[in-house]
């Protein structure tokens, strides 16, 4: 979502040129061994922060000075820049089989569908025009945000075929394939919807006056929960969790003035990932899927300039960094 400390298109919105990144007023195929990227120098830790959890966490930070997508083992260690350019780039996917990483490139005028393999190599430009949102779960096809709708295609960048009419921005595809979630000011509030995966049978998940979104806002593995963010909470951003049939809406966090967006689910279930601004920036952090036992994984302070460094939008594989 796009927010003060955290600029880049608003998905909900769909792709949108690029603001300028002004922050508390400072401008802001085969997976080979993640290891022959360039580890980054940071704070060492007897145990990691996040001593225990399993796999590999993909997402986007401006610790290069523009944003760049890194990934980390699962307990914040082995911090890895997969990226090195002077374009900004965000929300990377892990593919399903954790081979590859999706994510959007973004100019003054347009973003892009990117694919990488897992360590850096192998770039593919799959779409000039557009913004990644969610990966199917048997890999073959990316669904994405183009001029403020729903878009599908094959892996390949063929075979693009619009979804939406009334506005969207996919952020999830459920378990079995079938449905596509997405976040849409359709209804004049931004709210959260569920559709076949072939774009029929619409069906309004959310309906608050507050903001309900989440750029990863998805199903849990097993299908039956989905995870997302809202400002139902007083105005800032926190997590909240329902069932899939939209009942049963249960908050997560609760935070005055802290803002904790765009969780995703561990890929066993029994965690939640999600960047929060408690620490001023954005850090990665992870939770518990009922919302206790926070864990923060990244630790960052400024550029020598002074400018902020944020670490935002997490995408968890089960898989480690090797």
């Amino acid at each position: 979502m796009h927010h003060p400390l955290h600029p880049r298109p608003s998905p909900g919105r769909g792709v949108l040129p690029l603001l300028p990144l002004v922050v508390l007023g400072a401008l802001l195929a085969g997976c080979r061994d993640a290891g022959l990227a360039p580890v980054l120098d940071g704070p060492r830790f007897t145990h990691a922060p996040g001593h225990g959890l399993k796999g590999a966490i993909a997402f986007h930070s401006s610790r290069d000075g523009d944003f760049e997508i890194f990934a980390m083992n699962a307990d914040g260690s082995q911090v890895t820049q997969l990226t090195h350019n002077d374009v900004h780039e965000f929300d990377p996917i892990w593919s399903p089989n954790g081979r590859q990483i999706a994510f959007g490139r973004c100019f003054p005028d347009r973003c892009q569908v990117v694919v990488i393999n897992a360590d850096g190599s192998g770039e593919q430009v799959l779409i000039d025009n557009g913004f990644p949102g969610a990966w199917s779960p048997n890999g073959q096809r990316i669904a994405f945000g183009r001029d403020g709708e729903v878009y599908v295609m094959n892996v390949d960048g063929s075979g693009v075929t619009q979804l939406t009419l009334g506005g969207g921005f996919p952020t999830g595809w459920s378990p079995n394939g079938k449905q596509i979630l997405f976040s849409s000011f359709r209804d004049d509030n931004l709210d959260i919807y569920v559709m076949n995966a072939d774009g029929s049978g619409v069906v309004r998940l959310t309906d608050d006056p507050a903001l309900d979104f989440g750029d990863r806002a998805g199903w849990s593995p097993d299908g039956k929960r989905i995870l997302f963010s809202s400002t139902r909470d007083g105005g800032d951003i926190d997590l909240f969790v329902m069932n899939a049939d939209g009942s049963g809406v249960t908050q997560l966090t609760f935070n005055d003035g802290i803002d904790d967006d765009d969780p995703v689910w561990s890929p066993d279930g029994k965690h939640i990932a999600f960047h929060s601004t408690a620490d001023g920036d954005e850090e990665i952090v992870v939770i518990n899927a009922d919302g206790t036992g926070r864990t923060q994984l990244t630790f960052n302070t400024t550029q020598p300039d002074g400018t902020p460094i944020f670490d935002a939008v997490p995408a968890w594989r089960a898989r480690p960094l090797r």
